[in-house]
């Protein structure tokens, strides 16, 4: 099977950067749409972005033109370009990707375990 892992979480004060990074852990076969979702306490998961197989991308309203996502296919991995952080940012992030590992195995979703994002005011 494979693992997605985040990195690049952390706390930051309001109106810094952050970059985070999820990279699966072995070599896939295939990789289609991926993204990235946040939760923070006592709310509801979100979908922050979302990028297609071609490079389509679309984000929440709340972080559209502060958030960039992008992949490296070649590296199996997904970023998640954060600026201009808010309070409101605070939350785990947790990434996702639609893939197939190998020719003869199904396609499914995976998830990331999270990565901690706190932005103090």
């Amino acid at each position: 099977q494979v693992q997605l892992v985040e990195s690049g979480g952390g706390l930051v004060q309001s109106g810094g950067s952050l970059r985070l990074s999820c990279v699966a852990s072995r070599i896939i076969y295939r990789m289609y749409g991926m993204g990235w979702y946040r939760q923070a306490p006592g709310q509801q998961r979100e979908s922050v972005a979302v990028i297609t197989s071609g490079g389509s991308t679309n984000y929440a309203d709340s972080v559209k033109g502060r958030f960039t996502i992008s992949r490296d296919n070649a590296k199996n991995t997904l970023y998640l370009e954060m600026n201009s952080l808010k309070p409101e940012d605070t939350a785990v992030y947790s990434c996702y990707a639609d893939l197939q590992v190998s020719s003869w195995s199904d396609r499914r979703d995976y998830w990331g375990q999270g990565t901690q994002v706190t932005v103090s005011s």
